[in-house]
């Protein structure tokens, strides 16, 4: 709580990462070994993948630029993944403003409607108090919409698949990338059941 307080009374003075603006017309030429798994306009086909089209280009250059940093520094810095590690290792930083800037121009898919999800929206909009579970929506918004400026990224209409294995990540501390170890303070708090709820409400959310 005390680090999620910290970062939002930040978030005012916050600037941009010090990458230039990307061409989404000539990021569209870019993207081609990306669609194997992220779908050639962003929306993956496979659930263990995120959907990428509509997410805001800073947040989608910070993961970019993370996962090649992993790569270069062995995992001491930024975001370790094999794979999206191997793919952003040869990535500049135009080819990852360009990249951002095609997927974050794409619309996203929506998913299926699921029923069930009372559990997850309660936990999303209010948190859990005794448990000193923040609410999603103080980051992530009403509609999951996030904060591109701040840092917080779309997660409405994602897989749920994608989303649990985050958030089981986060947990487990082998993602750590986030601001201020927020998603690690409140995912090491829910229960396989929280994040199987939170999972499967967060994919039916439309903006």
């Amino acid at each position: 709580m005390k680090k999620l307080a910290l970062a939002l009374s930040v978030v005012a003075t916050m600037s941009s990462p010090a990458m230039a603006e990307g061409n989404a017309e000539v990021g569209k030429t870019k993207v081609i070994v990306c669609s194997a798994c992220h779908g050639v306009d962003g929306n993956s086909m496979i659930d263990m993948y995120p959907k990428i089209a509509g997410q805001h280009p800073a947040y989608l250059a910070k993961q970019l630029t993370e996962f090649r940093s992993a790569m270069q520094t062995g995992g001491k810095e930024g975001r370790m993944d094999p794979i999206m590690g191997g793919m952003a290792m040869g990535l500049s930083d135009t080819d990852i403003a360009d990249i951002s800037a095609y997927f974050a121009s794409q619309t996203q898919s929506t998913n299926p409607a699921v029923e069930g999800t009372e559990a997850g929206e309660k936990l999303y909009q209010g948190g859990d108090a005794a448990r000193g579970i923040t609410s999603c929506i103080a980051c992530h918004g009403p509609d999951g919409s996030g904060a591109g400026a701040a840092g917080f990224p779309m997660i409405s209409g994602q897989h749920a698949n994608y989303i649990k294995i985050q958030l089981t990540k986060f947990r487990d501390g082998t993602r750590n990338n986030d601001l201020n170890g927020m998603m690690q303070d409140v995912a090491k708090k829910l229960s396989d059941a929280d994040i199987e709820a939170l999972s499967k409400y967060i994919s039916t959310i439309k903006k």
